[in-house]
């Protein structure tokens, strides 16, 4: 039956009623008069009255003959004793019943407006909170929905990262001409999945992968499948990829997918786990869809190394795309990328900023360049200096000046030798990175001085000796405080520590301690976020005993050599510490007269 049939059906009923009831009332109106109670008792006296009909309020006579059209009249009741009163008196009298209808009415519809409205803000707020929107949505997918002109962002945009985007452009590729890459039987991956550190551009590189192809572009957090309630999850990864089927060509990413695609059977739940129904469930769907209708999952993690193994098995995402931080010269088009937004002064050259950031992600470089800026509009220039790009740096390094901080006398000229070591140490060793500047001014929240040496270049290896020379250069503060002042400060607590480590690795990783053998103790899963990993340890009470001894004769090594180096050069020492403590800050020409002065090794 059509609609409109439907339609007219029922107009005809409710035609038919409303007939009815207006006839009824008609008929009423002609027919039924209401009267007083006295004039109904005087009629019954006067014998008029045919028939009575009582009900509970009012009392109904049927006429003997109607009068003046009406053939029955109606009366409200009144109490028999009361009317028997007034019947003496010669009045009209009857009752008149208040109606309670809207009372009524309002004791039941009142209580339930509040309880709806008590209800409707409170749960509305809690799903709010819960992320989860209206009940009848909750199964929805909130993935955000972009188009081509919506993501404002391209290949160009992206800088640094030019292996990682030479992967994906083949994604691009498949997008704009599929019967190209079928054409020899070959399929695009289902999947693509980027790894890498926190802030090396990642949801950027996806971002324009959907701005390059033209395509519609969902992204979604993998926190935003994970609910309270049970099956949300999954429906939700259903919803996703049934409206990206819908719009195919289209591209899915997942952001954060560690969030969701964590290893199953690590729970305290079980099978029974939501976030492990809602990981079967994508594992279902990463199965079941054609990429071939043009349709491709995008997805980010920084921890690979937590993910379930069957999220990375071929046929699901058949490729990983590792999004590193960028070298020197990844960091240079980085930085020339983002220094368009600024106005940069005459004469700076980007190549020196770029060598002063090593281990910079992109999004620490986006800083860098907001900080610069910062600190040239505070001092009121015009544009922003190189040195202001220095500052920068150093605030991000080492942390906020905190000239409140007063020393005393004594502090201050601990801590100028403690940095005068680390300097004279590392201009002393063959190879070391050059000293860029030494301060003693206290930054962040517990360095009361800093030594900043800046690479020549990008290193990926080091050897045994390198090591050596890293772990006396961070001795060389504590040698100078023996050297000096016969005793040892707590300053130098995070030097050790960097030591320490070094010298661990090198008895259980890299097996540079001939004693111990050529043998790896400890493995070095990938671990982007820089978290400790706690190791379980293979290895007996007798190897762990020689691996801590190992440990400190290397450190014991170094810091005899730090103390060699100082004493040979105690009068550089003093005159450089002399030096800081007068002007608090030396900068590379200071350093390089220093240096000079330097016996040969």
């Amino acid at each position: 039956m059509q609609k409109h049939t439907q339609f007219n059906i029922a107009y005809l009923i409710f035609a038919f009623f409303a007939v009815l009831f207006v006839q009824q009332w008609w008929h009423q109106v002609q027919t039924v008069e209401v009267v007083p109670y006295s004039q109904f008792e005087k009629l019954l006296q006067e014998s008029k009255i045919a028939e009575v009909v009582v009900s509970d309020q009012t009392v109904t006579g049927t006429l003997k003959s109607p009068q003046g059209g009406k053939s029955t009249v109606v009366a409200n009741i009144v109490q028999p004793a009361l009317a028997d009163r007034l019947s003496k008196y010669d009045v009209k009298f009857t009752r008149v019943y208040q109606s309670t209808f809207l009372r009524d009415l309002l004791s039941w519809v009142v209580p339930a407006l509040v309880f709806f409205g008590v209800w409707f803000f409170m749960v509305r707020r809690f799903a709010g909170q819960q992320g989860m929107g209206s009940f009848m949505n909750i199964g929805k997918s909130r993935a955000k929905v972009y188009v081509e002109s919506e993501t404002g962002v391209t290949f160009a945009d992206v800088a640094g990262v030019d292996e990682a985007k030479a992967e994906l452009q083949e994604g691009v590729e498949f997008l704009k001409n599929p019967e190209r890459y079928g054409r020899l039987g070959a399929r695009i991956p289902k999947g693509i999945l980027l790894i890498g550190p926190p802030g090396t551009g990642k949801t950027l590189l996806a971002r324009a992968v959907a701005g390059e192809a033209g395509v519609s572009f969902f992204s979604i957090s993998g926190s935003e499948f994970v609910e309270m309630f049970v099956g949300v999850g999954a429906a939700r990864v259903r919803d996703l990829f049934e409206q990206a089927r819908q719009k195919a060509p289209a591209i899915i990413f997942i952001d954060e997918l560690d969030a969701l695609g964590r290893a199953r059977g690590t729970g305290l739940m079980g099978g029974h786990d939501e976030k492990e129904q809602t990981l079967n469930q994508l594992l279902s769907e990463l199965d079941g869809f054609d990429p071939s209708i043009g349709l491709v999952l995008l997805a980010a993690t920084n921890r690979p190394e937590i993910l379930d193994p069957a999220l990375l098995r071929a046929g699901r995402f058949d490729r990983q795309v590792l999004v590193d931080r960028p070298d020197k010269i990844g960091r240079l088009q980085i930085l020339q990328v983002h220094v368009k937004k600024i106005r940069l002064a005459e004469g700076v050259e980007m190549e020196q900023v770029a060598a002063l950031t090593p281990g910079f992600s992109g999004a620490d470089l986006a800083n860098l360049i907001n900080e610069a800026a910062l600190l040239a509009t505070r001092r009121g220039a015009d544009s922003v200096t190189l040195n202001d790009f220095t500052q920068a740096v150093e605030r991000i390094v080492a942390g906020l000046e905190k000239r409140s901080r007063v020393l005393n006398e004594a502090e201050r000229r601990t801590v100028a030798y403690h940095e005068m070591g680390h300097a004279l140490v590392a201009m002393s060793l063959p190879g070391s990175d050059p000293v860029h500047k030494i301060s003693i001014i206290p930054r962040g929240v517990g360095a009361l001085g800093y030594t900043i040496q800046r690479p020549t270049e990008d290193r990926f290896l080091m050897t045994r000796d390198e090591l050596e020379n890293k772990m006396t250069t961070l001795l060389g503060g504590r040698a100078a405080e023996q050297v000096v002042f016969g005793h040892y400060s707590t300053g130098a607590a995070d030097d050790l520590a960097k030591v320490t480590g070094i010298a661990r690795s090198m008895a259980l990783r890299f097996g540079m301690v001939e004693k111990l053998g050529q043998v790896s103790f400890e493995e070095n899963p990938p671990n982007y976020l820089g978290l400790p990993v706690p190791q379980q340890r293979e290895y007996s009470e007798d190897t762990a005993r020689e691996i801590d001894i190992a440990v400190r004769d290397i450190m014991h090594a170094a810091f005899e050599r730090a103390v060699a180096i100082l004493t040979r050069e105690r009068e550089v020492l003093e005159r450089g510490a002399k030096l800081l403590l007068e002007k608090e800050t030396l900068a590379e020409p200071e350093l390089a007269e220093l240096k000079s002065a330097l016996k040969p090794a």
